[in-house]
């Protein structure tokens, strides 16, 4: 017997609350355009968009998702967890690990901020770029196999350069776990907020998401400016995600849990007592 779909999941009702969402966002933004940013975290000279691009990619959203069948991944309970923390944020740094459906949503969230997407598959990469030129994305090659996910979990100890205060990406080929061949915007930004829905994890010749997390780990820890990543994480009911976060990014930052959707704020490791450092990153 098949049960019924609660409202907040049929298609028609998140189309509708998307554009209502990203509504309100532009109205919001234009209302306070003139106001004083100065504790918006773009302070640290983070030159934000040009007003009329914020307006064009929000305005392209509300066009696309009120004429698309297609709709968001996550739910609207999930999606506004991270929209809160967006607009609670303004303009800011947002890294997304995955390309699709939903990233003309969250960029236009982010419309005066940058915002970039991290996606394994080049041809989807050009597949969304085509419907949504106005978007910023990179292709990634993952060295993992969501097979090796045990194996890579007891041994990464083993590794000095996995491990802090020693643990590090930029080139960091000693570290499976690291994604060491990242474009160089991706290094040089302090990302205020990071998403990881993706790249695939479901079947084991997937790269599985244990690189990502693992690297947004090392990103939060490596925070100069002041305040903590938002990291949220999305599939949590999966094994391998919920395992890799509860090590990486760990249970004492977890601050909040919607559906398969967990959110932590990690605090820069400098912030961290010298014991915490040599016990891992938890």
């Amino acid at each position: 017997m098949m049960k019924k779909r609660h409202l907040f999941e049929k298609p028609w009702f998140l189309r509708l609350a998307l554009v209502g969402l990203i509504a309100g966002v532009l109205f919001i933004y234009h209302f306070v355009q003139n106001s004083d940013h100065s504790l918006l975290c773009s302070f640290a000279g983070e030159s934000p968009r040009a007003d009329s691009s914020a307006t064009q990619i929000q305005l392209s959203a509300i066009l696309h998702y009120a004429t698309s069948r297609i709709v968001p991944q996550q739910t609207l309970a999930e999606i506004t967890v991270s929209f809160d923390v967006l607009q609670s944020l303004a303009s800011c740094n947002f890294l997304v690990f995955g390309l699709g459906f939903d990233s003309l949503m969250w960029s236009s969230f982010n419309a005066r901020g940058d915002t970039l997407f991290l996606e394994e598959d080049p041809k989807w990469v050009q597949t969304v770029l085509k419907d949504a030129p106005t978007l910023r994305a990179h292709t990634v090659r993952y060295r993992t196999h969501l097979s090796e996910a045990d194996d890579l979990l007891s041994t990464y100890r083993s590794v000095p350069e996995c491990m802090p205060p020693k643990a590090y990406l930029r080139g960091n080929n000693r570290c499976k776990l690291a994604l060491s061949d990242l474009p160089d915007e991706v290094y040089d930004k302090e990302w205020d907020l990071i998403m990881i829905d993706a790249p695939r994890g479901y079947f084991p010749e997937a790269p599985g998401r244990m690189a990502a997390i693992f690297s947004a780990a090392v990103m939060a820890r490596a925070r100069v400016r002041p305040g903590v990543t938002h990291v949220f994480l999305h599939d949590v009911d999966r094994r391998v995600e919920k395992v890799y976060a509860e090590e990486f990014l760990c249970r004492k930052y977890l601050v909040g849990s919607v559906g398969r959707l967990w959110h932590f704020e990690i605090p820069p490791a400098a912030n961290l007592s010298r014991a915490s450092d040599s016990t891992g990153f938890c």
